[in-house]
């Protein structure tokens, strides 16, 4: 009879403690949300950075864009233009003010000469979600000597 009882709280001890061996506890599983949120929060910071990067390259390209038509222009005219819109010979031609995704507005406007004619600088401003960029990447500019701004220096034009 004691043989009997021994095995059956053997038995007893070993289930419950194998119970206990396979459940999760509260702690634990707070503890795997509290880390799963904290890498989140990393992850979409880092991804957001990203995508600020990403879209400024577009700002860029537009940019340089504008100033390739510019020279084009000037060497068919004799002058700059400070029309983006038109189709040439009137302007340089790009329909839209905007980049193709809206995250930048080109302008021209006249140079260091003071005179659309023998100068210009030509810039793209952030709109909508790319003003979250930084605050010295947020206005690019180039003019017709090639200076731009920011300075490379910032890493804005890479």
């Amino acid at each position: 009879m004691m043989a009997t009882i021994r095995r059956h709280r053997r038995l007893r001890s070993s289930c419950v403690s194998g119970a206990r061996a396979a459940g999760v506890t509260l702690i634990e599983l707070l503890t795997v949300i509290v880390v799963v949120a904290i890498l989140a929060t990393i992850a979409v910071a880092s991804y957001r950075s990203y995508l600020i990067r990403a879209n400024r390259s577009e700002g860029r390209n537009q940019l340089l864009r504008v100033e390739a038509a510019e020279e084009k222009y000037f060497v068919q005219n004799d002058t700059y233009t400070v029309d983006i819109i038109d189709p040439p010979p009137a302007g340089l031609g790009f329909g839209s003010a905007t980049t193709p995704s809206g995250f930048y507005t080109l302008a021209v406007a006249p140079g260091a000469t003071g005179t659309i004619a023998t100068s210009y600088q030509a810039t793209a401003t952030a709109q909508a979600g790319q003003t979250q960029d930084s605050a010295t990447c947020q206005v690019f500019s180039i003019t017709d000597q090639g200076q731009r701004t920011p300075a490379d220096s910032t890493g804005c034009w890479k």
